[in-house]
């Protein structure tokens, strides 16, 4: 239950930011690369997250190159955040460390309050 919601909470976030551009209630200084700037990037994150989660497995067999927890952070601090937690929902990668999922969830509150500030103080 808990899965769907997050993985549908995140889906939403990203439908709502294209029905706000796409119904121009977005200021006018605000052009179409800021959902599409946050759509690429959850996409690249999801993909990174898949990615590691096929190095991890493959390490039990050999030496693999795993991307670093910071860089999965970072994507998702810079607005990727739909792609990780859809990612470690989808993929359960990432869901058992406690400190991780605490910097992930840091993540998301400080987007979306930066979203919110751009719909309501300025808009």
């Amino acid at each position: 239950m808990i899965k769907k919601t997050l993985i549908t909470f995140s889906l939403l976030f990203l439908a709502v930011i294209w029905l706000a551009y796409l119904s121009q209630y977005l200021p006018v200084y605000i052009p179409i690369y800021v959902p599409t700037y946050i759509s690429a990037l959850s996409l690249i994150t999801f993909i990174m997250y898949a990615w590691d989660k096929r190095q991890a497995k493959q390490s039990t067999h050999k030496k693999v190159t795993r991307t670093s927890e910071r860089t999965l952070q970072l994507l998702s601090l810079f607005g990727g955040w739909p792609g990780a937690l859809i990612a470690q929902q989808w993929l359960r990668h990432k869901s058992q460390k406690r400190r991780f999922i605490g910097v992930l969830w840091l993540c998301i509150i400080l987007n979306v309050v930066s979203i919110l500030s751009l719909f309501f103080l300025v808009g």
